[in-house]
């Protein structure tokens, strides 16, 4: 998903110690921001289908602990949520995409659970892109466009085939 993508590319442009960086006290940092998108996304997809959203076993007000000091510790909670996020899409239907799923006990289709979940993910990822930024160096690579490139990079994307994704970010198609 362009979303994972683009977190890991800011990630990947603050050192270690900017990662566990707090604003304030009543800010998260990188890593507690990943360490909450871990715990989503391990509730809400976890047997999405049948169970409630939001699991007995989940420890949400610890997702927001500044605990998480490690990089390797951090990637690895990432990727495992993401993981579970793409199996169970994988795993579903169109006939399921009608379906009611439960989170906190309310009600949703599954396109709109699918909704609020990724505008919840897209809202923390911009969290991380934002505080990346802030805290890289001078040498921060865009993530986008860059400042003044909009005719360089349209000329570009309007000079190929046009192509299509699938929800992982990958090329499937060209039209």
């Amino acid at each position: 998903m362009l979303y994972k993508q683009l977190g890991e590319k800011a990630m990947a442009q603050v050192d270690d110690e900017q990662l566990s960086w707090q604003a304030n006290a009543d800010s998260n940092s990188i890593a507690t921001i990943v360490k909450h998108l871990w715990g989503n996304m391990l509730s809400r997809w976890t047997n999405f289908l049948t169970t409630d959203g939001e699991k007995p076993w989940r420890q949400r007000d610890a997702e927001f602990e500044n605990d998480v000091l490690n990089r390797d510790v951090m990637m690895k909670q990432w990727e495992e949520g993401w993981q579970c996020l793409f199996n169970a899409l994988d795993s579903m239907t169109d006939a399921d995409l009608e379906k009611i799923v439960y989170i906190r006990n309310e009600g949703h289709t599954v396109v709109e659970a699918i909704n609020r979940q990724i505008a919840h993910y897209s809202y923390h990822v911009g969290q991380i892109v934002y505080i990346s930024k802030l805290r890289s160096k001078e040498d921060w690579n865009s993530l986008s466009i860059p400042r003044n490139k909009s005719a360089e990079y349209n000329a570009g994307k309007f000079s190929k085939e046009k192509e299509v994704r699938n929800f992982t970010g990958e090329w499937v198609d060209k039209k």
